[in-house]
């Protein structure tokens, strides 16, 4: 990786895409410190502080901050994710929005346009919400339809700006920009979150070879996180596939082999925030009107969704949570990667081109293997991820170890990490095959 970044700044196109990519997102940093005029960041920052759950963290920890801080782009590019993934659910729903994906390089054009449309109309809905929910609590100096209105025009045009100079970064700097976006937010928690783990377990100890050993043991636990990310991230399994030779005039085309590579983790994060959506809504929804803290049932159905009651030795019940967690991971994997990788169309396609798998009869045969091999597979792809997401909500559970970086995060980072540097190797790739061919 340092190698590819090193050889990437000597070419002077794409240190200039790097140097623009960086400038992007010092601005994107100076923004989410830009308070949205109108609201009073002292009682929001203590309403904020007093959440029993851990419902925010996640979502603050997306946005770097910027909701803690409720800053002009406190909405960030949450609207984007959350409109990338009902687009993606309705191309495979609605067959128009398919067949433009299929439409090539002017069908996704188009998708993109739509996924634009619906962010803002998303953006708009949520600080609407926040507006005249958290208006009413008090957190408006002003609370009145000027106020409402300056705060929802803001909210939405500070994740409208977001998105498009994340699309800046796609287009003239080293790609992903979206996804950049989302990881520099990530990555703008880990100095307090590391301030915590500090402070918590190493600064306490009065034995200095205390200190030490847990100083060692948290770093080991990170490092081999996330060396498990990567391994999990580019595990695949290699279906060899062959294809005839075919006479065209005088000349025998075909014969060459190939394989499909099958993702072991296909649906990448996507499972995890699936079910922590699900799992959180409801504590969200509660927690902004002021429920759940009573010793009802709803309450302590509610605190069996919150991520802060597991693995707690002294309430133990809370913890059929995560039981519930995980096996969301493990059903929203399977059902992620049943919409995004058909094995039917694949052994179609294989079949009208003259390919098969060695051993495997062509069309429905095919499938039936390819549909094996995916269903064994995504299964240990998705108890992988469940076993990422596990690791910090055990150690916050057991050892207290309240920080907003978690298995999540570190998925994120390392995906986006690894995608980055495979796009700057394909731009200088581009690159050498332009100068060979000028040459």
């Amino acid at each position: 990786m340092l190698t590819t970044l090193k050889n990437a700044f000597r070419v002077k196109e794409i240190r200039q895409r790097v140097l623009y990519t960086l400038g992007m997102l010092v601005i994107i940093r100076l923004a989410s410190q830009l308070p949205v005029p109108g609201v009073n960041r002292d009682y929001f920052a203590n309403w904020f502080a007093q959440q029993t759950g851990d419902a925010f963290n996640l979502f603050d920890a997306f946005t770097g901050g910027s909701f803690l801080s409720m800053s002009v782009i406190a909405l960030n590019i949450t609207p984007y994710i959350t409109s990338s993934i009902i687009m993606q659910l309705l191309t495979i729903a609605i067959p128009k929005l398919e067949e433009m994906q299929k439409d090539g390089e002017e069908g996704r054009k188009k998708i993109a346009e739509f996924t634009r449309y619906v962010t803002v109309g998303l953006a708009l809905i949520e600080s609407v919400a926040m507006a005249i929910g958290f208006g009413r609590s008090g957190y408006l100096t002003n609370y009145n339809a000027l106020s409402v209105i300056t705060v929802v025009v803001t909210l939405t045009a500070g994740s409208a700006v977001l998105m498009w100079l994340g699309e800046r970064i796609t287009e003239k700097g080293i790609g992903n920009g979206i996804s950049i976006v989302l990881v520099i937010n990530i990555i703008s928690r880990l100095p307090e979150d590391l301030s915590t783990l500090y402070q918590q377990f190493i600064a306490g100890q009065s034995v200095p070879a205390k200190a030490v050993l847990a100083a060692v043991i948290i770093l080991a636990i990170i490092v081999a996180m996330v060396v498990f990310v990567i391994l999990l991230q580019d595990a695949e399994r290699k279906i060899p596939v062959q294809y005839s030779r075919k006479l065209q005039g005088r000349k025998q085309v075909g014969g060459q082999s190939t394989h499909i590579p099958l993702k072991v983790n296909t649906g990448g994060v996507i499972p995890v925030i699936f079910a922590q959506s699900l799992m959180q809504t409801p504590v969200i929804v509660a927690s902004l009107m002021g429920k759940g803290n009573g010793n009802g049932i709803g309450s302590k159905i509610l605190k069996g969704l919150s991520q802060s009651n597991w693995c707690s030795p002294s309430e133990p019940v809370y913890s059929i949570g995560l039981v519930i967690y995980i096996a969301l991971i493990i059903a929203f994997a399977y059902f992620y990667t049943s919409i995004t990788f058909n094995p039917l169309e694949i052994a179609n396609n294989m079949k009208k081109q003259g390919g098969f798998i060695p051993g495997i009869r062509p069309g429905k045969p095919t499938s039936e293997y390819l549909n094996r091999i995916l269903t064994y597979i995504v299964f240990i792809g998705a108890v992988g991820l469940a076993f990422v997401a596990f690791l910090p909500i055990f150690f916050s559970g057991v050892f207290n170890a309240n920080i907003s970086f978690g298995g999540t995060s570190i998925i994120i980072i390392v995906g986006v990490v690894i995608e980055t540097i495979k796009q700057i190797e394909s731009q200088m790739l581009v690159r050498y095959y332009k100068g060979f061919l000028n040459d």
